[in-house]
């Protein structure tokens, strides 16, 4: 049942899956917009199954508001993308995070 998750819902449940009654305070999931238009990700690692992996930087382009930039720095998985690459990026980081590290 889980592979037939969308990327929000799939992010909802790992979200759910960290908070322990402390992680939740600390860290989190940030989406914001970007003024050029497009997207800012950052998913706190710390304290999670997959806070020791490393994702070097992945660039995807396409166009000038197709593409995707994402990589993992300083405890985080950070993605910046076009206005409609949010899903794409979400679906990055699930594939990261089932798939294991590079």
């Amino acid at each position: 049942m889980i592979e037939s998750l969308n990327e929000l819902e799939w992010l909802q449940n790992w979200y759910t899956a960290q908070c322990d009654g402390d992680w939740e305070h600390e860290w989190g999931v940030r989406i914001e917009t970007l003024d050029n238009p497009g997207w800012t990700v950052s998913i706190d690692l710390d304290e999670t199954d997959v806070a020791d992996w490393e994702m070097p930087r992945r660039e995807i382009r396409r166009g000038e508001r197709d593409w995707i930039m994402a990589w993992t720095a300083d405890g985080r998985f950070k993605v910046s993308c076009g206005p409609g690459n949010l899903v794409e990026s979400l679906g990055l980081f699930r594939a990261w995070v089932t798939g294991g590290p590079e």
